[in-house]
């Protein structure tokens, strides 16, 4: 299926520029210019309200309401939860001579907006014409800052090119959304009034909390205007605000700055009354240093990251600015402030997949952060410890022991209300353990191993030991009714992405507990009594593994990706016409599951995350059997496909794949953007680049570097931390040079030889791979 891309953007190596405003592509626009902080994310909706096609998002992680599930049968969800929409605190309408400003009614001229990734500001500027024939020159600048989560800040700079005269702006929080998903609002107000800091310091604060969960979120703003003639306080129904007059004087630049604390609360043991205080104190407390002290923040932040994690591309414009945008947004989602929270598949940029997160964060997210902020990475890894008692929950709801990790969630609990995706999709618990697995042996952070990860792992082993059954006939042991990563093959038996991780999570799991009693034997012991945790278990778990059933043609190494795969009716993708898709909106949907047509990797993920175990003969023959029948359905399968073709020596094939990777949000490919940004699409491009090109893999006992370069490329550069140690890489159409920028020596495979790395570096030439 052709992907195309709708070019309207400027290309710049450190921004996203829009110049000129097409109403049609707004929504896309408002995807493209989310800003967030982990903590929270605004889409970038004019705020000064606009009547054509928007999607006003403000969105706070794990901030969530419910909704109820028709459920027919024993360990069918009852109610899904969802990310919601929440306050409104851009809040701001401008009215000038009886006119208030409207892009989708006024007349405006000059319109350009522009994402800076050097400082996280987003900024919008154009020149409004009203009726009555005065031009005002107005320039929006807001940020979210990543280094205090409950701040964001605003600035509106009205410059008067005509006239000299008054303007009327007014500004606050709204609390009236609507959630568009349900078209309806979740939030009911709790308190509204104008507080005061010690040093008199006017605050107007809002709170809030959602109609069914009982989430709530408080809302403080104070509002600087040198140049307001008048400022009145503004109370309505589940709204705070100001309204200031402003004396303009022709050609002098006047502002707005607008400092707004918000604070999320799902504790609800928390008082109203002391959530009100800690709100209007944090409020008093970050809004005395200003906008420009907060942007100055952002860009010392923003300057950190460039230094440690960017991604240097020499002779490819385009892609040089598609790379930095997906670092960019992967900062924004998640920097592992918060251990509490997760990454969700859109992001805090709109409400498709519900701000669900999904197995994605462990097989596509989490290699990123392991790389460039080992911290973040071990909070991910947090959430799934976090919320270890709503999976054992889940398993007893399935008829099974252990723990059952959902396929779709926001609190630990299963919000997926499709019962072949919630009960078959069995790959997330082995997910969560491979992303253990690769933290730990990247990291070799062994504390939270010991102290949490090796809890989860025998949890999640205990479900794959209920859930599996033994086969009459082979006598191995499978998971039977199953539905593997491909997710076009319904109720299945032995799918071989599933029946291989689990066998790999029961060996892994009797390795750390082996490690556990030899270096940490009073916690192994602890844990033990705490669990029930037996030699016998343990020895059934060496049992199912040593006699998993892994379907593969021994005559051709081509693994079959469940039983039955290879006599499926045959169906030439390259056959359905390009109108056909996406199919799920024009197939029935029975029809998906007919043919040995395939949504995205199955087989060829487990040989990427386990790629040392396959050699390159492997490799190649299933890639020719499989990547043929995929259509690539989700967007995070071109990815895994560029990275195995790069290794297998198909090079312009790997590019082919990799053209759309970083700029598929950017030129939106999937004519989906609208609804957000594809977040885990965005982790994947990243490993486009550093394990397609880079070659880097990190599943084995080292870190392993077998670097190419697409022939378009006169060179690239990236950075990876590394048990401690910040290698960075660069690469020409000449040659491969590898030095530590810091931490000491590390030891890695470049081209398989075994070499040391310190900070003098090692220089070697570049080997082309050789096409079979």
């Amino acid at each position: 299926m052709p992907k195309i891309a709708d070019k309207y953007l400027q290309v710049d190596p450190w921004k996203v520029v829009e110049v000129g405003f097409d109403p049609g592509r707004n929504r896309v626009s408002e995807s493209i210019f989310s800003l967030g902080n982990e903590y929270m994310g605004v889409r970038g909706y004019p705020e000064e309200g606009f009547s054509g096609d928007t999607l006003l998002g403000s969105y706070f992680n794990g901030l969530f309401e419910e909704s109820p599930v028709t459920a027919h049968y024993k360990g069918i969800i009852k109610s899904l939860r969802f990310m919601v929409n929440a306050v409104d605190w851009l809040h701001t309408r401008i009215t000038l001579d009886g006119e208030t400003l409207d892009l989708a009614e006024s007349r405006f001229s000059g319109f350009r907006r522009e994402l800076d990734f050097r400082t996280g500001i987003y900024t919008r500027e154009f020149v409004w014409h009203t009726a009555s024939g005065k031009d005002v020159q107005l320039t929006f600048e807001r940020l979210v800052s990543m280094k205090v989560s409950h701040l964001g800040a605003q600035r509106i700079t009205l410059t008067p090119l005509n006239f000299s005269g008054s303007i009327q702006v007014r500004t606050g929080l709204n609390l009236k959304v609507i959630h568009e998903d349900q078209q309806r609002c979740y939030w009911k107000e709790l308190k509204q009034d104008e507080a005061k800091a010690s040093d008199g310091t006017p605050i107007a604060a809002i709170l809030g909390e959602t109609v069914n969960t009982g989430n709530r979120l408080f809302s403080g703003f104070h509002v600087v205007a040198p140049d307001a003639v008048t400022d009145e306080l503004v109370q309505e129904d589940s709204y705070i605000g100001r309204v200031l007059t402003l004396t303009l004087e022709q050609g002098k630049r006047s502002t707005l700055d607008k400092l707004v604390v918000n604070v999320a609360d799902k504790d609800r043991s928390t008082q109203n009354d002391d959530l009100w205080l800690r709100g209007i104190e944090l409020t008093a407390q970050h809004i005395q240093a200003g906008f420009d002290a907060a942007a100055a923040n952002q860009r010392a932040y923003w300057d950190q990251v460039w230094a440690e994690s960017d991604i240097a591309i020499e002779g490819d414009p385009e892609n040089q600015q598609g790379i930095r945008f997906c670092i960019f947004q992967l900062y924004q989602t998640y920097h592992g402030d918060n251990p509490g929270f997760n990454i969700g598949a859109k992001g805090l940029t709109g409400e498709a997949y519900r701000g669900l997160a999904f197995w994605d964060t462990e097989s596509y997210c989490l290699p990123f952060y392991i790389f460039n902020n080992p911290k973040a990475a071990r909070s991910l890894l947090e959430f799934r410890y976090r919320t270890l008692p709503e999976a054992l929950k889940r398993a007893k709801e399935l008829d099974c022991e252990g723990a059952f990790y959902p396929i779709a969630t926001i609190d630990g609990t299963e919000s997926c209300d499709l019962w072949q995706h919630s009960n078959l999709q069995l790959h997330v618990g082995t997910a969560v353990a491979y992303g253990l697995r690769h933290y730990v042996k990247m990291t070799g952070d062994k504390s939270f191993l010991y102290e949490k990860g090796a809890e989860m792992l025998i949890q999640i082993s205990r479900f794959y030991a209920s859930r599996g059954q033994w086969g009459q006939q082979s006598g191995k042991y499978g998971y039977f009714g199953v539905m593997g990563p491909d997710e076009f093959q319904l109720m299945v038996n032995n799918n071989c992405y599933i029946n291989l991780m689990a066998k790999k999570l029961f060996e892994y799991t009797l390795e750390v507990l082996e490690a556990m009693r030899n270096e940490a034997s009073a916690a192994y012991d602890k844990l033990a009594a705490r669990l029930g945790l037996t030699e016998e278990e343990q020895q059934d778990w060496q049992n199912k593994a040593q006699h998993m059933k892994i379907p593969r043609d021994e005559r051709t190494g081509i693994f079959e990706e469940h039983d039955g795969f290879f006599d499926l009716p045959h169906l030439d993708i390259h056959s359905i016409p390009v109108t056909e898709f996406p199919l799920y909106s024009h197939w029935s949907y029975d029809r998906l599951y007919r043919y040995d047509m395939i949504k995205q990797p199955d087989v060829l993920m487990f040989m990427f995350l386990y790629s040392s175990e396959y050699s390159l003969e492997e490799k190649r023959a299933n890639y020719d059997y499989y990547e043929p029948r995929c259509i690539h359905e989700s967007s995070l399968s071109p990815s895994i496909h560029s990275i195995l073709a790069a290794e297998i020596g198909r090079s312009d094939e790997a590019y082919k794949f990799f053209e759309f990777a970083t700029r598929l949000d950017l030129d939106n490919y999937n004519r989906n953007t609208r609804e957000g940004l594809h977040t885990t699409s965005i982790a994947a491009a990243w490993m486009n680049i550093v394990y397609g090109f880079g070659g880097m893999r990190s599943d084995g006992e080292l870190l392993a570097l077998n670097p190419s370069i697409p022939e378009r490329w006169e060179s690239y550069r990236f950075m990876v931390t590394y048990r401690g140690t910040k290698l960075q890489v660069e690469v020409d159409q000449n040659q491969v040079s590898i030095r530590a920028k810091s931490g000491g020596v590390a030891e890695v495979q470049v081209y398989g030889n075994l070499v040391s790395i310190d900070e003098a570096g090692i220089q070697l030439p570049l080997r082309k791979a050789v096409v079979q």
